[in-house]
């Protein structure tokens, strides 16, 4: 016999409102915003590689978190955010880094093992960003690079005279860290953070200089967040 499709709708509804029921049963839903900083030591992966080291930032940001008592919830900030690179002159004495200041969205998965009014948790997921800037500092004529005889030879150089093409920029970020827990309501957190960008800053056509030119940032986080609920 074949059942009429209102039959169908109201059982599959009946059935989504117990097992609602049952979750609410089972699980406490606990919601928290707050405000973190930090710094960062960023580089770009450059291909073909150049010669360069890690340059010091600093970030800042809000999150909301949403978790549950089984060790799992979600995490979303905003945040902002220096990355960029020094160039390596290794030992010549020149001097080069590129500031680029990005507004970024993390959305991760929480994993957390709480004990007490300790946590340990670990971060994974998704980010995107936009260049908001980008700053050069030289102690040498970049467009004239040719014109300064005790120059490092044998080193690319198009980095230091080209400027960001792509303002949006996407990876995965992943951390892990320790959280506080005070009050039950007040949590402060210490947490390491890692970012891989898959994007390009520079042009990557088939006749640019560089095919790959991605962002990749440590984040040393500092947290304080309130329980809402």
């Amino acid at each position: 016999m074949k059942l009429p499709t209102s039959y169908i709708i109201t059982a599959i509804m009946v059935a989504m409102s117990w097992l609602n029921a049952g979750a609410q049963a089972h699980y406490n839903g606990k919601f928290s915003i707050g405000a973190h900083g930090g710094v960062t030591l960023s580089n770009i992966a450059f291909t073909p590689k150049t010669k360069e080291k890690m340059l010091m930032g600093q970030m800042f940001g809000l999150q909301v978190k949403y978790w549950e008592e089984r060790n799992f919830g979600l995490l979303a900030e905003l945040n902002f955010e220096q990355g960029g690179w020094k160039e390596n002159f290794e030992g010549a004495p020149f001097e080069f880094e590129r500031k680029l200041n990005y507004l970024r969205l993390p959305v991760m998965t929480h994993i957390f093992f709480e004990k007490r009014h300790l946590s340990g948790f670990v971060n994974l997921g998704p980010e995107i960003g936009y260049l908001l800037s980008s700053t050069k500092s030289a102690n040498f004529d970049v467009n004239n690079i040719d014109g300064i005889p005790d120059f490092p030879p044998n080193r690319e150089t198009d980095q230091l005279r080209l400027e960001p093409s792509h303002r949006f920029d996407y990876g995965i970020t992943a951390g892990a860290g320790i959280e506080f827990i005070i009050k039950r309501r007040h949590r402060i957190s210490l947490e390491g953070r890692y970012y891989f960008g898959i994007g390009n800053i520079f042009p990557d056509d088939r006749k640019d200089t560089f095919s790959a030119s991605r962002n990749s940032s440590i984040l040393i986080m500092l947290g304080y967040s309130f329980r809402v609920k």
